[in-house]
C-alpha cells in the first residue's frame, strides 16, 4: 500500500480539491455560463511560440483517409470558441489540458483548466468577475488592479511600453540575463522582478500588456498600443490569463504565420495554420472576452501548498 497520504480516498487534500471544484462550478452556473465540453484530442492547436503540444498520430476511422497528426489540446479554447461562433451564448468548461515540456513546483504536463467566455461586455467587466471568482471560491481578499506598465514602474522604475532596447538589457543584464530580443527581455524582467512582488497580500489582476504580446487577444489603437490583456497573481504566482477576444480571422491567421516564423527561428516545428476554429470566424464569432485559470496552482494556494504535485493525486511522476 503507498505510503503517500494524497492517495488516501478521503485524504483531506483530496476532499479540499473537490470542494474548491464544486465552489467553481456553483459561482460560474449561478452566473448563467453554460457547462460544455470540447474534444481534448484534435486536428486544430494553437500556434504559440511558447506552448508545445503533445503530438497523436490516429488514422484508419471511418473515411479520413491516411494517418495524422492530432493535438492534445493545450487550453479549451479553440472548441470553445467554435460553440460562441454556433451561438451557445455564454460557456464554461473544466477540464483537462497539455502541454509538453512543462515540469516543475507550478507546471504539471497534464493539468486542470478552468475556462469561460462571456458574449459581450469588456475585459474589464471580465476582470472584476475573475477578482469575485478568486475570492468566492478560495476565500481571498478582494482582487486589486495595476496595468501592466505601472508594474513595472513601481518594482523597477521603467516603462516597459517605450523603454528602449538598451534600456531594457542593461536591467536584465544586470540580472545576468541577455538577449536582443524586446519581447525575451520584457518576459524575463517581467518574471524575475516584477512577478515576485505582485498578490502578495491580495490578488492582483495586472491588465494592458505589449501589443506584442497579445496572442488572443484584441489590440488598441491608442500610442503606444496596447493588448486588452490581463493576468491573475497571487502571492507571485500566475493563476489566470484573460483577452478581450480577437474576432477577426484574417488578423489570426497573420498571427499565427508570425508564431511559425518565430517557432522556425528556435529550432521548433511549425503547427497548423489554418482550423476549424478559423473557418468558424469566417462566419463570424461574437465579440466576447474570456479567461483560462489554472485550477492545480489555485488549490496550491488555497491549501496553503508549495507544489501543484502536493494537491493532485497522482502527478506526471506517477502517472
Amino acid at each position: 500500500m503507498s505510503s503517500d497520504p494524497i492517495l488516501d480516498p478521503r485524504s483531506s487534500i483530496l476532499v479540499r480539491r473537490a470542494e474548491l471544484l464544486s465552489a467553481a462550478r456553483r459561482f460560474l452556473q449561478s452566473r448563467g455560463y453554460l457547462e460544455v465540453e470540447t474534444p481534448l484530442l484534435s486536428f486544430d492547436v494553437g500556434v504559440d511560440l511558447h506552448l508545445e503540444p503533445f503530438r497523436v498520430e490516429v488514422g484508419g476511422y471511418g473515411n479520413e483517409g491516411p494517418p495524422r497528426t492530432a493535438y492534445l489540446q493545450t487550453s479549451p479554447e479553440f472548441g470553445m470558441k467554435r460553440l460562441l461562433s454556433a451561438g451557445v451564448g455564454d460557456c464554461f468548461q473544466i477540464s483537462r489540458s497539455f502541454r509538453r515540456g512543462e515540469a516543475g513546483a507550478h507546471h504539471n504536463p497534464e493539468f486542470t483548466i478552468v475556462e469561460w467566455y462571456r458574449v459581450g461586455g469588456s475585459y474589464r467587466d471580465l476582470m472584476i468577475e475573475v477578482g469575485e471568482f478568486a475570492s468566492e471560491v478560495a476565500g481571498w481578499p478582494k482582487a486589486e488592479t495595476i496595468s501592466y506598465a505601472d508594474a513595472f514602474q513601481k518594482a523597477i522604475a521603467i516603462d516597459p511600453h517605450v523603454a528602449t532596447i538598451s534600456d531594457l538589457s542593461r536591467l536584465a543584464a544586470e540580472r545576468e540575463f541577455r538577449s536582443a530580443d524586446r519581447d525575451e527581455l520584457l518576459n524575463f524582467l517581467l518574471a524575475n522582478a516584477v512577478e515576485p512582488n505582485l498578490g502578495i497580500e491580495r490578488p492582483t489582476l495586472v491588465y494592458d500588456y505589449p501589443a506584442t504580446q497579445a496572442a488572443l487577444a484584441k489590440v488598441t489603437t491608442d500610442d503606444p498600443p496596447v493588448a486588452q490583456r490581463f493576468e491573475l497573481y497571487y502571492r507571485g504566482i500566475e493563476l489566470a490569463n484573460g483577452y478581450q477576444e480577437l474576432t477577426g480571422a484574417e488578423e489570426l491567421r497573420r498571427r499565427n504565420r508570425r508564431q511559425n516564423e518565430l517557432r522556425r527561428a528556435k529550432g521548433l516545428a511549425e503547427l497548423p495554420a489554418e482550423s476549424k476554429l478559423l473557418a468558424a470566424m469566417d462566419a463570424g464569432l461574437p465579440e466576447c472576452t474570456g479567461v483560462a485559470l489554472g485550477f492545480d496552482r489555485l488549490v496550491m494556494l488555497a491549501l496553503g501548498c508549495s507544489s501543484v504535485s502536493e494537491v493532485m493525486a497522482f502527478p506526471f511522476a506517477q502517472a
